[in-house]
């Protein structure tokens, strides 16, 4: 009732003095919020216990409640004293609820114990994702189960003791992984969230005991309500934690108004006796809803620019949330021409780096724009943007934290003391990254041309999953675009194709990403980088030529202590790179292409045309890093994610 008399007040402060129409809103505003709060006590008198899980109150409730008691939408059973939640199908034990969070802490009835054992039901993201009644995972990661026909060696792969045996080998990961990684004939069997911790190759007993502790899920009332009326739910734009709007069909509704209607709406299904006042009441609550959209214009415009699925974007952030979330900017991680980045840490744990904008010229509307644009960008090789702060003149994009830094500390030779990478883990990073390439390309709404591909821009998490990162240079085109104008395009020099310097030489399109990323691959084969005004002869300034004439001479590349599937795979590194940074940009493969090409034999390949000698537009000298050299690393594993 106090927040219905709260918009009251709002409504009435443009008015010079009491009318008729404001007693009788006054008194309709009055009968409603008494029908509402006598219906919300109902619910919340009751409170019941089951094992250590005590005070369980609204809007759960135990199946052994009375039935005005709770939510039948989160109905928990006693089972043996033990407390169990059934979702999707899958039984969990309740270890907490917190209820000024909104999380409930959920562990699988198999697992709980810390038990060796497959969990009692594989949880599926879209199960959580598109369940209205909680809000998603929170700050999360899954334990993943294989089933292979041959043992594997791999250290994030841990074998289950327990189910392994008769020519069967059970595996379990923790974090992100891919069946195409592991060796031999493996399938998925299933999977189950677990609380994020930084683990470095954890052993079996350690993902038993992080899979004992369970998982975090948000719920929210509000939000299942506005989803089951037809409306989209997002955070508050005020940025208070665990307030929510409602949207229909792009109409910005705040959740008091929203309240109103859901009020009207049970009085118009349950009082038939009242049926002589409900025109009078729609007409009072149009008026309302009109005064207040008025009042509330100027506030809401940048709301109204984000798409009606506010619910997968990334989480708006005050200022004042990016001084808490950086301990006030202390740990400086790096600095370039788009502005500082800053390490933080969000309030559930979860490792951030804070990148705060400099100067821009673009308003507050093209600015969301752009964060929505990247924020649907999910893809595990593509860094996951998960929030943003448009407050006043702070604009900020907050990252996924990445521990292993970029790819060029560990592939230019003498700069790093760093352990070298192996040619299988080298070719892993490659087809990774042109994965998350292609998905920029085609994958999206609309065609993102990155502009700037280079190893300081690809960063490696915990288990050296490759992310394309640093999307300040990105721009964004309608995807039946074949090219684009060369005005818009910027970059690193020694990267830059030779259309982007120069418009006789062709229109500028995603080939211009391709070359690229061929010049990204062939530093990954020589280990250091391709334009070297040290060479020791005029042969190998420009490694690309060296390479070609190399390998059209039936010459080996010079390679110290490699196997043969080792020189097969930098060969394979060259020969698609070669490919790739074509002067013709029609002569160069499609990202979708260049994918197929890593992940198929070499002996499948034909060497391409030779490259320039010595093109004009490559820069000899060392190109210096900007800020996403730095983005996203750490010193330690103990920083890590």
């Amino acid at each position: 009732m106090k927040t219905h008399l709260n918009f009251l007040s709002l409504t009435m402060k443009k008015q010079e003095s009491p009318t008729i129409s404001t007693l009788l809103v006054l008194s309709l505003f009055i009968f409603l919020s008494t029908i509402e709060v006598e219906a919300r006590v109902l619910q919340q008198i009751c409170s019941s216990s089951c094992g250590d899980l005590t005070n369980i109150t609204y809007p759960f409730r135990l199946t052994t409640d009375p039935v005005k008691c709770g939510d039948p939408d989160y109905q928990i059973s006693c089972q043996d004293n033990k407390p169990i939640l059934e979702f999707h199908s899958g039984k969990y034990f309740v270890k907490q609820i917190s209820y000024d969070r909104h999380i409930i802490r959920l562990v699988d009835i198999n697992l709980a114990n810390g038990s060796c054992n497959l969990p009692y039901k594989s949880v599926s993201i879209n199960e959580v994702k598109y369940d209205s009644r909680y809000r998603g995972l929170v700050s999360s990661t899954f334990a993943s189960f294989f089933r292979c026909s041959s043992e594997i060696n791999d250290p994030a792969y841990r074998k289950v003791p327990c189910l392994s045996g008769n020519g069967s080998h059970f595996y379990v990961s923790y974090g992100t992984y891919i069946i195409s990684d592991l060796q031999g004939y493996c399938s998925f069997t299933s999977r189950v969230p677990t609380i994020y911790q930084a683990v470095w190759y954890p052993s079996y007993e350690s993902i038993l005991e992080l899979m004992a502790l369970g998982f975090d899920l948000e719920w929210s009332v509000e939000c299942r309500d506005c989803i089951a009326d037809g409306g989209s739910c997002s955070l508050s734009s005020l940025g208070t934690p665990n307030i929510y709007e409602c949207h229909f069909s792009g109409i910005h509704v705040p959740p008091l108004v929203s309240s109103i209607i859901y009020a009207i709406w049970d009085i118009l299904l349950g009082i038939n006796l009242i049926a002589r006042f409900i025109l009078a009441p729609i007409v009072i609550v149009g008026f309302l809803i009109y005064r207040h959209r008025t009042a509330k214009k100027a506030e809401d415009n940048k709301e109204n620019f984000l798409p009606s699925q506010r619910s997968l974007m990334p989480r708006r952030y005050s200022y004042s949330d990016l001084i808490a979330i950086t301990d006030n900017f202390k740990d400086k991680l790096g600095q370039g021409g788009f502005g500082t980045v800053y390490k933080g840490q969000l309030p559930d744990g979860f490792s951030v780096a804070v990148k705060m904008l400099g100067n821009s010229k673009c308003s507050d509307v093209d600015f969301i724009n752009e964060v929505f644009t990247i924020g649907k960008i999910h893809h595990a090789h593509v860094i996951q943007l998960v929030g943003f702060c448009c407050d006043g003149s702070y604009r900020a994009l907050l990252f996924e934290y990445m521990v292993n830094r970029s790819l060029d500390k560990y592939i230019f030779a003498g700069e790093t003391e760093l352990q070298p990478l192996s040619w299988e883990r080298l070719l892993r990073i490659a087809v990774g990254t042109a994965q998350g390439i292609e998905h920029l390309h085609t994958g999206c709404d609309v065609c993102i041309l990155h502009f700037d591909i280079k190893p300081h821009n690809v960063l490696l998490d915990h288990n050296f999953i490759p992310k394309v990162s640093d999307f300040g240079l990105a721009k964004f085109y309608p995807k039946e675009y074949d090219f684009v104008l060369v005005s818009t395009a910027r970059g690193t020099m020694g990267y830059i194709a030779p259309e982007l310097m120069s418009n006789n030489l062709g229109a500028v399109s995603c080939k211009s990403d391709v070359y690229s990323f061929g010049m990204l691959l062939l530093e990954m084969a020589r280990g250091r980088r391709n334009t070297d005004a040290k060479g020791n002869s005029s042969s190998k300034v420009y490694f690309p030529s060296w390479v070609y004439d190399r390998l059209n001479g039936e010459g080996d590349l010079e390679l110290d202590n490699v196997s043969e599937t080792e020189a097969a795979i930098a060969k394979k590194l060259c020969v698609v790179g070669l490919w790739c940074i074509q002067e013709n940009a029609s002569d160069r493969p499609l990202m979708a292409k260049v994918v197929e090409m890593l992940s198929s034999s070499i002996d499948d390949m034909q060497l391409p045309p030779s490259p320039l000698s010595f093109p004009d537009h490559i820069a000899v000298e060392e190109p210096q890093s900007d800020s996403s050299t730095e983005l996203l690393i750490s010193e330690t594993v103990e920083h890590s994610v």
